[in-house]
């Protein structure tokens, strides 16, 4: 008996984190990039770090960045000696699969990788644990989302409203999007071959006629795109209780 509840133990899928961070932030317009900007005295990806070593289910985490990037092994690497670093590619989807490959060696197929902005630093360890509850089940995996709540509109070219659209059927997809090793992979590796660009890890899956779950999520799981983003989630921050008073 004791050797069938090891065995069985061992068959448990294990979870894995990746965090691409590859990109220059261009579309802040700032000359650093967005991950390694300050908010209170730390940057964006320290804080998105720190929540997810904290998850002490996690096998690890996986690190992905700009080949050119010194930045986190000169200022960082030491405050996170256990993260796993890899070097990125052209699109997102490129530095995603890098790290799948990195992880090819590490993981079983049957495993999760749980996928994450570096840029959402706001992100909270239950909403993790909620995405992970509700899909532990599942066959291929799914994404934290928050139900749109303002009104919807189409416009076409000109600017004019075409449609307003039902909000209880839309969702801002947001991360981690969390995907059964082997499923991911499949569907990045697809989507290079055929020259489709997903602007998630969803959208490769959706492309591969997989089904994709929602679970919803904290709204307040912020992205920084822009630089009014740097002063909501300063704000944030300090009223999730992430900043010491």
């Amino acid at each position: 008996m004791p050797e069938s509840s090891t065995q069985t133990e061992q068959q448990k899928p294990k979870y894995w984190a990746l965090v691409p961070a590859a990109g220059l932030g261009r579309r802040l317009g700032a000359k650093t990039p967005k991950q390694y900007l300050k908010l209170h005295g730390k940057e964006v990806l320290s804080w998105t770090l720190q929540t997810l070593t904290a998850l002490d289910f996690l096998e690890k985490i996986v690190l992905v960045l700009h080949p050119e990037d010194n930045y986190f092994a000169t200022y960082m690497a030491q405050e996170f000696p256990d993260v796993l670093l890899v070097m990125g590619g052209d699109e997102r989807q490129d530095s995603v699969a890098n790290g799948l490959e990195f992880l090819a060696g590490l993981a079983d197929s049957n495993d999760w990788v749980l996928v994450h902005d570096a840029a959402r630093p706001c992100l909270l360890a239950k909403d993790v644990n909620k995405l992970i509850s509700c899909l532990k089940e599942d066959k291929v995996g799914g994404i934290l989302a928050a139900q749109v709540k303002d009104t919807l509109k189409r416009s076409d070219e000109s600017l004019t409203v075409v449609k307003t659209l039902k909000r209880n059927e839309h969702w801002l997809a947001a991360t981690p999007q969390l995907f059964r090793f082997n499923i991911l992979l499949d569907a990045l590796t697809r989507a290079k071959k055929s020259g489709f660009t997903a602007t998630d890890e969803a959208a490769a899956v959706e492309a591969i006629g997989l089904p994709v779950k929602i679970v919803e999520g904290r709204s307040d799981n912020l992205k920084i795109t822009s630089q009014e983003d740097l002063a909501l989630a300063e704000f944030l921050l300090k009223q999730l209780g992430k900043v010491n008073a």
